[in-house]
This record gives C-alpha cells, structure tokens and sequence, in this order.
C-alpha cells in the first residue's frame, strides 16, 4: 500500500495540473497583473510545437527564399523601367526583334527578369512576342496615336473641368511639385525622365477625383501615347519644355479658379500627341 502511494506521488501529473509560470513583461519583471501564460517546457514532448511550424523566425535560422524572391522581382521592375524608357528614346527601334539573352546580356542579368518584363510589355502592347526568336517592338501608326489622344481627351477633359469647379486653390498647389519635376525633366532634355514625371503630373490631377479606376485607364492610354512612331523624328528639347509649360499654366488657372483659362488650356493640351 505504501508503495502505490509512492508510485502516485512520483507519477507526472497531466499538463492541466502543472504549474503555469507567470510571463515576464517587457520590464523583465513578472507579478500581479502580468499575464500568465503555459512554459513550454511544461508541455508533453508530442505537444510542443516545433518553431518554423508556429512560423516564428529566429536569428539562427537560416535565410528563406522571400529575400531572394523580392531580389528577383526588384531587378525584373528595374529592367522593366529601363525597357520602357528605351521605348520612350527610341533605343528600342519598332519593327526590330530582340531577344531576351542579347537584351540580358546588355543589361548584365539573365534572360529570365528580360523575359519576364518583355511579356508585361506585350500586355501594354508595346511588343508582340515572336515564338522561338524574342520579341518585336509594336510600329505605331499615326492612326492609332491620334486615336489615343481622342480617348484621353474624352476621359480626362471633363474630369478636370469639373475637378476645377470643385478642388480647393489648396488642392492644386499641392501639385506644383509635380510640375516642376516636368519642367526640370524638360530642361535637361531626358525624354524618359519626362515621360514619367508627365504622367505622374495627370495621374494626381485625376486622383482628386476619387476615381482609382478611371486614373489606372487614363494613366495606361498616356503610357501608349508615349511610344513613339518609327519614322518620327525624336522629341526635341523645345517640344519638352513648351509641354511642361502647358503644366504649369493650367495648374496656375486651377489655382486661381479661372474657369474660361482652364477650359482653354486643357482642351489645347490635348491637341497634340504628346500631352
């Protein structure tokens, strides 16, 4: 009898029964008032839960594969941008097929992020891909650029006219920014540099209309319009600055609320084909 009574005594007791060690708070001390939660070391072997299962990460572990997949996309955006300001400068000549190892080669990466960002390309439709050989730079045709002009002027005239009855002075001075980056860019006489800065200019006017869908569409037809045509002539210096001035008059009648001057100075910005 004894000796059961001993064998109870030295049996482990089940997990509910043992005792919970109070949790430490940030202070390093413990107490009333601290949480008290189960020390892992109470806990059968079977119910503990190995570290990576709870998805915890320590400094000992060795690094998984997120660094190496957000390298890749990072370098794949990278190409993806330079891509399209050759686009814009004409590097890239419509007509022409490349490959994705010449261009990787170029570029000093693998095929795989060229190969990855001509395909986002061909989603813009600004290459066709060509099985077994690469990729064809789309030729534009003076059509189609004046085409996409009607349809920005359709979608982003009536919009800012009806922006400037109803945006506060405050609202448009917060773009000056904006447009002074469009004048420097013109300055210097980067055409891919102005090709962006010109369309993040059109993307925050259209963005104080509260419409992400209708700055998405805008923002993808003004990406098209840039490309230029194969025989055209490369964008001069002056046609940069005369456009970046367009800018900054239009955001100056914005400011000042003069309606009959923004109506005049939109509808002209379109008249051409780079606006």
């Amino acid at each position: 009898m004894e000796q059961a009574r001993a064998r109870d005594v030295a049996a482990p007791q089940p997990y509910a029964s043992a005792p919970v060690p109070e949790q430490a708070g940030p202070d390093g001390r413990t107490g009333p008032g601290r949480p008290r939660v189960p020390d892992e070391a109470c806990l059968p072997e079977q119910a503990r839960m190995p570290e990576q299962a709870r998805g915890e990460h320590t400094h000992s572990e060795p690094p998984g594969l997120a660094p190496r997949t957000v390298q890749r996309h990072s370098v794949r955006g990278q190409i993806l941008e330079a891509l399209r300001a050759a686009l814009v400068d004409g590097e890239l000549i419509p007509g022409e097929v490349y490959s994705a190892p010449v261009l990787g080669e170029r570029f000093g990466v693998s095929a795989t992020p060229v190969r990855e960002a001509m395909q986002q390309l061909a989603t813009e439709g600004a290459v066709e891909v060509i099985p077994n050989r690469g990729f064809r730079v789309t030729r534009r045709s003076p059509r189609e650029l004046a085409e996409l002009a009607e349809v920005r002027a359709l979608i982003e005239i009536p919009v800012v006219l009806r922006l400037a009855r109803t945006v506060p002075a405050a609202g448009w001075t917060a773009l000056r920014p904006l447009a002074d980056a469009t004048a420097a860019a013109a300055a210097r006489g980067d055409r891919a540099a102005y090709a962006e800065t010109d369309r993040a200019f059109h993307r925050a006017v259209l963005a104080l209309s509260g419409n992400q869908q209708l700055v998405m569409v805008a923002d993808d037809l003004h990406r098209r319009s840039q490309w230029p045509l194969a025989s055209a002539p490369v964008t001069r210096r002056a046609d940069l600055v005369a456009d970046a001035a367009e800018h900054m008059a239009l955001l100056e009648a914005l400011v000042a609320q003069d309606l009959r001057v923004v109506q005049s100075l939109v509808r002209e910005h379109f008249t051409g084909a780079e606006a």
